[in-house]
């Protein structure tokens, strides 16, 4: 769909319609057309004439009679407004009947070139902010299982313009209602990853070249690895958002950082969760050779470990170290500063303190820093927060949100889509 036929379909034909039978009427009476039930309002000031042109469109000419005399074109004319504005004023309240008793299928009924994002969270939020900025003018249908906080709706229709209905994306009754063959992405954002599958499993089946179109977003990393294999994964476009957080994170911040550093570099990651599993498989990936010595530090760390290794195969191609315990703890970073060396300013370090407790992040990233001036710390966030920034940027810290990262790091092809 181009620009063009998004600015025809936004064109307001209703208004227009009206506007042109009023002026239609009120040139035919003013052309010297009589009507045969209202004398001399062909005579009548402009006002006059105005009022009973209004009155066509909701009473027709019933009350005015036919019309006659004048010239040709100015009967032509008031007999246009006498068919039309009844018919677009009958038209207009049918129209509002129809929203009132079902608006949810009305919303629906046109939908094309439109894209379907499932989910109402703060990852749909996210998407649709980028997608305004690329793609303005793409009709977008926000759908939720469950109704959502009207200040969420409010956000979602008035902040970014989209339309949120209410439905179940495993039911294919559902799915035909949105038209998703002629949707032209359809993402699903939601947190249940089974169910996410689930619908993508029905599209594929109802629609089979439609696997191109489909985002899915699987929450929980060990499901998505061990579903690659997979009819739908290997059909659709599938990620997880610590991953496209981590990614970003390692490509734009740490990789420099290693390049600029003469020795190899020692990296701390403080929390072994979804978001470090992948920090640490992205190092893998695109700095191997810059490693000298991970460290992983978590409360329960080697059983951790030992489920992200039956999913990711560990490198030999540095030293790893597993620290059992709670960042807050004392101890914990006692044992690994006896254990791992480091230079006394820091320099050729990388502390990642990525556990789900910003709070601790954010302590912990001011005493690393106290201690190691010329490390780079990273304190991790879920959302962008203004006082972390103005702390990262008082003492030196980099402080990330996933929200942040993620919102930086969508593929373009999720956006570059439709009128601009």
């Amino acid at each position: 769909m181009n620009e063009t036929d998004t600015r025809r379909r936004k064109f307001p034909w209703r208004s227009a319609g009206a506007l042109f039978f009023f002026i239609a009427a009120l040139a035919g009476f003013a052309s010297g057309v009589s009507v045969t039930e209202r004398d001399g309002i062909s005579s009548a000031n402009l006002l006059t004439q105005a009022y009973y042109s209004l009155s066509l469109f909701v009473l027709g000419g019933v009350d005015l009679g036919t019309p006659y005399g004048g010239p040709l074109y100015g009967r032509i004319l008031l007999w246009a407004a006498y068919f039309g504005a009844p018919v677009l004023a009958a038209s207009t309240l049918f129209n509002a009947l129809l929203r009132a008793l079902a608006p949810q299928r009305w919303k629906l009924q046109r939908l094309k070139g439109h894209v379907i994002v499932v989910g109402a969270g703060e990852l749909s939020l996210s998407y649709l902010r980028v997608l305004r900025r690329h793609r303005p003018h793409v009709p977008v249908i926000v759908v939720s299982r469950l109704a959502p906080d009207q200040s969420i709706v409010d956000e979602f229709e008035q902040g970014l313009h989209a339309t949120v209905v209410l439905g179940d994306i495993t039911h294919e009754f559902f799915l035909r209602q949105l038209h998703v063959e002629r949707a032209m992405k359809i993402l699903l954002l939601s947190d249940n990853s089974l169910r996410s599958y689930e619908a993508a499993s029905i599209l594929i089946n109802m629609v089979p070249d439609i696997g191109s179109r489909i985002v899915i977003h699987c929450a929980r990393l060990r499901f998505m690895r061990a579903m690659e294999s997979t009819h739908v994964a290997q059909s659709c476009d599938t990620f997880n958002t610590y991953h496209l957080a981590a990614s970003g994170l390692v490509r734009e911040q740490m990789l420099p950082q290693f390049r600029e550093t003469h020795d190899k570099d020692i990296v701390v990651i403080a929390g072994f969760g979804r978001f470090g599993q992948t920090i640490l498989e992205e190092l893998q990936r695109h700095a191997i050779s810059e490693l000298s010595t991970v460290a992983i530090i978590e409360q329960d760390a080697n059983r951790r470990v030992m489920v992200a290794e039956e999913q990711m195969a560990f490198s030999q191609g540095y030293r790893r170290e597993v620290y059992d315990g709670d960042i807050s703890h004392p101890e914990v970073w006692r044992r690994l500063q006896e254990e791992i060396p480091m230079q006394q300013d820091g320099r050729n370090s990388v502390f990642v303190l990525g556990t789900g407790r910003e709070e601790d992040n954010l302590r912990t990233a001011l005493w690393i820093r106290r201690k190691y001036p010329s490390a780079m710390v990273i304190a991790r966030s879920s959302k962008e927060s203004r006082f972390a920034g103005e702390v990262a940027s008082e003492h030196n810290l980099i402080c990330i949100s996933i929200n942040q990262l993620v919102e930086e790091h969508i593929p373009k092809s999720w956006v570059d889509i439709g009128p601009t």
